[in-house]
């Protein structure tokens, strides 16, 4: 819970969990899934908010971030979010799955976000987390699955 309120720009208390990292018989686990006969390290998605609030405050930013990482199941490394003069906030939580970017135009009420997640995470379970964190009128996603196997 610590990784929640850590100052912005600091590393997590937290480690990656035990059961993310390797299987029950101390083997490393490949973070690799397969669904549907399709085999791939993870799903990226771009997520476009539009009409969107609260894209001017870096400690809000961080929150709702925080909050989206965790519903997709993934373990927060560390944070960084930088605030421009005279608006707008460029930021990323590194992942032990990958990371969540962030990059705003407040002026234009509009937010770029990347989202990566590999093994099990859904990076599906962000989006209602960004929807009630920035209130954004419309939401345009496109997702890729990086490393696709055959």
């Amino acid at each position: 819970m610590d990784a929640l309120v850590s100052p912005l720009g600091m590393v997590s208390d937290c480690s990656p969990s035990e059961a993310q990292s390797v299987d029950t018989h101390g083997e490393a686990k490949d973070h690799f899934v397969e669904r549907d006969g399709v085999r791939f390290a993870g799903t990226h998605l771009i997520v476009d908010l539009w009409g969107a609030t609260n894209l001017d405050d870096p400690a809000h930013i961080d929150s709702v971030l925080r909050e989206a990482a965790i519903e997709t199941g993934a373990t927060i490394l560390h944070g960084h979010f930088h605030h421009f003069a005279p608006d707008g906030v460029s930021g990323v939580l590194v992942l032990a799955e990958s990371h969540i970017s962030i990059h705003t135009w407040p002026e234009r009420a509009y937010a770029a976000l990347d989202i990566f997640v590999c093994g099990i995470c859904n990076p599906y379970k962000a989006v209602p987390i960004l929807k009630k964190g920035f209130g954004p009128e419309r939401v345009q996603l496109a997702e890729h699955k990086r490393g696709l196997i055959g």
